[in-house]
């Protein structure tokens, strides 16, 4: 009988085997389609990135669940994020429809309140990021940018420098 304590021999030794063989699966998809398979550069790769953490939880823990069954579900995943991305790179109309534009959160050291409040980031939040950033003075702030992956970006230099336009494009706000 198994408890939350401890659990049978046989148990223990198909969870080990599981574990095994989708961690070596793992490897073998991300080696045939490339370092894109975990990228957090859109909001599809953070999705697929946590869609293919699940199912190698569910087949290690779950000895109800398959190997190929999480094989397959994991190919199909990654198979469309990579289609996906594809189509962005030849499609401009999939990038517009399929991914969120960043969001202007602060430009030259002022806090840009409306974005902010329909993006959820509290002025909190914000702070906390700028001290992540070690900035020191809110003057130096350049730009801030909240991305379409949730992360954000800060950038900041001497109050003389100047960020180039290129790097903010397509940036809403």
């Amino acid at each position: 009988m198994e408890n939350w304590l401890i659990a049978s021999l046989p148990i223990i030794l198909k969870t080990a085997a599981s574990c095994i063989m989708i961690m070596a699966t793992i490897l073998i998809i991300v080696r045939i389609y490339g370092l894109r398979s975990f990228a957090k550069m859109s909001s599809v790769d953070f999705a697929s990135t946590i869609a293919v953490g699940s199912i190698l939880a569910a087949v290690a823990m779950n000895t109800g669940q398959s190997w190929l069954k999480g094989t397959v579900a994991m190919l199909c995943i990654i198979g469309f994020q990579q289609l996906f991305s594809y189509g962005k790179r030849h499609f401009d109309w999939l990038e517009n429809i399929g991914e969120n534009q960043p969001v202007l959160l602060m430009r030259k050291g002022e806090i840009f309140q409306e974005n902010m409040a329909k993006s959820g980031v509290t002025h909190a939040d914000l702070m906390a990021k700028l001290r992540e950033a070690n900035v020191l003075r809110l003057s130096e702030v350049k730009a801030v940018v909240f991305e379409t992956t949730g992360d954000v970006s800060v950038l900041h230099g001497d109050e003389d420098s100047v960020v180039e336009e290129c790097l903010l494009e397509g940036i809403r706000g």
